[in-house]
């Protein structure tokens, strides 16, 4: 996966964790945020985010981690 790639999911990730940030409670962000990847991100996608996050969790913002976190039992 080249950078851009890599870029290109924390990016998008970051704007569905901001759209959601009405729902208050990071806990409930992550879940909404979570229940969005799982739904609408490709298989390859969701796999490049969780490799990601587990190789380089400073990478990702705290909500960013969480909802991977998150996602990752989901995903196979």
């Amino acid at each position: 996966m080249s950078d851009q790639q890599l870029n290109n999911l924390i990016k998008m990730l970051d704007q569905i964790i901001a759209n959601n940030l009405h729902h208050g409670d990071d806990d409930k962000v992550s879940d909404v945020a979570a229940d969005h990847l799982q739904k609408f991100w490709a298989r390859s996608m969701k796999q490049q985010i969780i490799a990601h996050a587990n190789q380089s969790p400073r990478e990702l913002s705290v909500l960013a981690k969480l909802t991977v976190d998150k996602l990752e039992p989901t995903v196979k």
